[in-house]
């Protein structure tokens, strides 16, 4: 948003062409090329773009063809206590949102998640970052985007972690061949992210299909949480006038809609119920009747 071009024909039609190639290649495909429907889409969308109205190869050209990652090129860490409890707290908000990944993956690959699952879940995420911290890149957490990728292709084994390691050591290694994924157009992204993002929301309201709607405090639990969160994600400036350790929990409609429904959930089936007297039993079963 704010750029010149935004809505234009030309951006929409790109970002929909995309959605629509990977539609096609998921009904239409079979076996692995139904799998990378996605990366077909990506492909396709950015060789459209190219013909149409061309592509910047520049970050290619100016990208060296080998480069060793320096640890802490931007200088030696040092300890400071108001650092650390902001990063403490940003930690946290990570952690809700990569719960809410693990349940979903755990949902779509048909295992129940336990308590050490979370935990190992939590420690691995932990160590990324600290791996990241040392190698001058920006925090992990776990990616919602690929639990669209893995509802989508339906491939399910870890195997696939390995091997995507693999390829992202050598972009890591080789600069040119990364460059080539930061010149695909921004409306091609956007047109994926339709796809990928909307099975994250499948997946969620899969998964509240085991809730028991029968009870209307569930109900209201979703509905302010769901009501939050995307108010949030709409009007993103909504608590700027906050003190900036509120916003670290409310400038994320994932972690906001979470803690909400956190916070009800502990309020409505957590804390012990006040006891109904007689005549208002009397009252609900005349009503039942």
């Amino acid at each position: 948003m704010g750029a010149s071009d935004f809505g234009s024909f030309y951006n929409i039609g790109l970002g929909f062409g995309t959605l629509l190639l990977i539609i096609l290649v998921y009904r239409f495909g079979r076996g692995f090329t139904k799998a990378i429907a996605v990366l077909i889409g990506l492909v396709g969308g950015s060789v459209a773009a190219a013909i149409l109205n061309g592509i910047n190869l520049a970050p290619v050209k100016e990208a060296s063809f080998f480069h060793l990652p320096q640890p802490f090129y931007f200088g030696t860490p040092t300890f400071e206590w108001p650092a650390i409890v902001t990063m403490i707290l940003i930690s946290l908000v990570s952690m809700v949102e990569s719960t809410g990944v693990y349940f979903a993956l755990s949902d779509i690959t048909g295992r129940s998640l336990k308590k050490q699952d979370l935990t190992r879940g939590y420690r691995a995420e932990g160590l990324a970052i600290i791996l990241g911290g040392i190698f001058n890149t920006f925090p992990y957490t776990g990616y919602s985007q690929n639990v669209g990728l893995v509802q989508l292709s339906g491939i399910k084994t870890r195997k696939v972690i390995y091997v995507a390691a693999a390829f992202l050591l050598v972009l890591g290694l080789v600069p040119k061949i990364g460059a080539v994924t930061t010149i695909i157009p921004t409306s091609v992204l956007g047109g994926a992210m339709v796809a990928m993002f909307g099975m994250v929301v499948a997946q969620g309201i899969k998964m509240l299909g085991k809730v028991n709607f029968t009870s209307q405090e569930n109900l209201l639990i979703i509905a302010c949480s769901v009501g939050v969160g995307l108010g949030v994600t709409v009007v993103p400036d909504l608590f700027q006038n906050f003190p900036s350790f509120i916003q670290l929990f409310t400038s994320n409609g994932i972690v906001a809609g979470s803690f909400t429904a956190i916070i009800l959930n502990i309020i409505f089936n957590m804390l012990p119920s006040r006891k109904k007297d007689s005549s208002e039993e009397m009252e609900l079963q005349q009503v039942s009747e």
